[in-house]
């Protein structure tokens, strides 16, 4: 209706204040961002982010509606420039107000499949998504081992933890044209994510989240991936440990906060 209006702003009234740099109950320094590109806010809400559906993003930057994300229990002039969050353009954000990561974000509604011994040829890799494909089942991270010398592999990859029964299902039910040996699943993990356009022009960020979450004693299960975010798949119980101390590696905590 904004885009169709040619409104100069989209405002949307949720239960919070704004984007924040990750999730305040999780750590009470986190930040409220005043401004958000649409890429980002795409890629914090298919991570995890509760803020915004992902389909309202991308209808916002398909459009470019300039969006703003404010509390309906709070009250005051929504013009003032600075209540809630804008989600706007990339270029809208000037260099002095861009940061390196704009924020983390976490998971835990992710669950994990490994099949064991799958054959190492070609093609045995599309046996195993496309019955997942055609199942209508979103497969997420997805980590290929080096091959055993009997000739086989291990996959392992993530899938919504509400659609492991189906893939279960539906990868036993494709058992003899994958050629795996076993499959072993796991629910007790999560995916960590960090975002921000700043790094396509700056190396290092993967680098110094590998390096946090190692002296932590945080082991690593997989990695995905993409221009602006990198996302990490580690054990449930240091899903809050794992935010805490990669929101203050990358300098996001708040100076006055309590």
């Amino acid at each position: 209706m904004a885009a169709a209006m040619k409104a100069d702003r989209c405002d949307i009234y949720t239960d919070v204040d704004g984007v924040y740099t990750t999730d305040p109950r999780i750590v009470p320094r986190a930040r409220k961002l005043s401004k958000v590109t649409y890429e980002e806010m795409l890629e914090l809400a298919s991570v995890g982010a509760k803020v915004l559906q992902t389909r309202s993003v991308g209808l916002a930057m398909k459009e470019n509606v300039r969006v703003r994300v404010l509390s309906s229990f709070e009250d005051g002039d929504t013009n003032d420039g600075h209540r809630g969050t804008l989600i706007v353009g990339e270029e809208e954000i000037d260099d002095m107000e861009r940061q390196l990561i704009t924020g983390i974000a976490h998971d835990k509604n992710e669950a994990k499949i490994t099949l064991t011994q799958v054959s190492d040829r070609p093609g045995s890799v599309a046996a195993i998504f496309a019955p997942l494909a055609n199942a209508g089942i979103n497969v997420d991270m997805i980590v290929q081992n080096v091959a055993h010398s009997t000739g086989s592999t291990d996959v392992t990859f993530t899938v919504p933890s509400a659609d492991l029964a189906r893939s279960l299902d539906v990868l036993d039910k494709a058992k003899d044209a994958i050629g795996y040996a076993t499959v072993v699943h796991d629910t007790r993990v999560a995916k960590v994510s960090v975002v921000g356009v700043g790094m396509r022009s700056h190396a290092g960020v993967a680098s110094t989240m590998f390096t946090t979450l190692g002296e932590r004693g945080i082991n690593i299960q997989a990695i995905a991936t993409s221009e602006i975010k990198v996302s990490v798949l580690i054990e449930e119980d240091y899903t809050e440990l794992a935010v805490r101390v990669l929101h203050t590696a990358y300098g996001l905590d708040a100076e006055d906060a309590a």
